[in-house]
């Protein structure tokens, strides 16, 4: 019975061998397919859903033998996964429709997930359709939220390269956030992500002093345009991971910086991430924070995230952890985080969250 059983699910298996490619046109009895998205997203009625940030992904439901999806111009990395397995992976995809078919007629899921870091953009996807052969099924929204802000460790940078010396080409393609630590924690709960992160932004500087919007200038808006701040009703997290200082303190200051001292960066830098921290407070009343540290530039690093967070306590913060991240192998592109580091990070994030049950529940007062 064991062996017949399990010759039943390999021919299951081999019946149903999803294919994904591009099409010439449309078919013309489309309809839309809604979407669940994860991200954030600027809706273009003509264009369809404009993105920036990292880690982004596109989810839906349907019962059918075929489903379709539109991709616009850009440089990007998509996953496509069927019944939450990998399908195809297309890189710097052409503009245009997609077919999904090989399908067996019943209830699916499909989800396009951006894998890749584009700070240029922004990167359009079209959306989900149907034929008049399948059927809209709902797709419940997860009950767990998690939030990753960061820097490049935080997008997953080079995570992927057997190498640590890259081109700028082999950093675009050997980044994958869905295999970062961020992707890790939010799978082990079954819960939604999003990924604000951006490679190179620091708290109060940047990487080498680089003149670009730090990474709380740029935090509040939908792109990087700064057009449009995010007030999506229904993002509120129960946890929000934050990893940035980095780009703080990893090189020296340079001449004309406004910060004559070391130790003129460190206070501006902690006064920064208390404030960067209290505003997501105000927007996030019952969420948990962890703020993780490296033990990179001679442990200045930790040194300050624990000045943060102590900063915060002593101002009656009281959902707040500090982790301290050590010994990882750096084995990424630039000597950044590995997929190995990145299993790591997670482990670490998801012991101190199972330790901790209670961080999921909002508190009995806001504050």
């Amino acid at each position: 019975m064991i062996a017949l059983l399990g010759a039943l699910i390999a021919s299951s298996a081999m019946a149903e061998e999803a294919r994904v490619a591009a099409i010439s046109a449309a078919p013309g009895n489309l309809t839309t397919l809604p979407a669940s998205i994860a991200g954030r997203v600027l809706k273009d009625p003509a264009k369809g859903y404009q993105y920036q940030w990292p880690g982004i992904y596109f989810d839906a439901a349907f019962e059918g033998k075929q489903v379709y999806f539109n991709v616009g111009p850009g440089n990007v990395i998509l996953r496509v996964l069927v019944d939450s397995v990998e399908k195809a992976k297309l890189v710097k995809p052409a503009a245009g429709w997609y077919q999904v078919d090989g399908l067996n007629n019943t209830a699916h899921t499909i989800r396009v997930e951006v894998i890749s870091e584009s700070q240029a953009g922004p990167n359009i996807f079209g959306g989900f359709a149907l034929d008049n052969s399948g059927k809209v099924l709902p797709l419940s929204r997860r009950a767990r939220q998690i939030e990753f802000i960061g820097d490049s460790h935080t997008v997953s940078y080079g995570n992927t390269s057997a190498s640590r010396d890259c081109s700028e080409e082999q950093v675009w393609a050997t980044t994958d956030t869905s295999q970062g630590f961020g992707a890790i924690t939010a799978r082990h709960y079954g819960a939604d992500y999003r990924v604000q992160a951006i490679s190179g932004r620091g708290v109060v500087r940047n990487y080498n002093g680089f003149a670009a919007d730090t990474l709380p200038a740029a935090y509040p808006y939908i792109l990087f345009n700064k057009a449009d701040r995010d007030t999506s009703p229904d993002w509120r997290p129960q946890l929000i991971v934050i990893a940035l200082g980095t780009n703080d303190f990893s090189t020296p200051l340079n001449p004309g910086e406004k910060w004559k001292t070391r130790e003129a960066l460190q206070a501006d830098y902690v006064t920064g991430y208390v404030d960067f921290v209290r505003s997501l407070r105000a927007g996030n009343p019952d969420a948990y924070f962890i703020l993780w540290a490296t033990d990179g530039a001679n442990g200045e690093i930790q040194a300050e995230v624990g000045k943060v967070v102590a900063k915060l306590k002593a101002g009656g913060e009281d959902r707040v952890h500090f982790m301290p991240v050590n010994k990882l192998t750096f084995g990424g592109c630039h000597w950044h985080p590995s997929v190995a580091d990145d299993r790591t990070i997670a482990n670490g994030l998801t012991t101190f969250v199972d330790a901790h049950p209670e961080l999921w529940t909002a508190r009995k007062t806001s504050q």
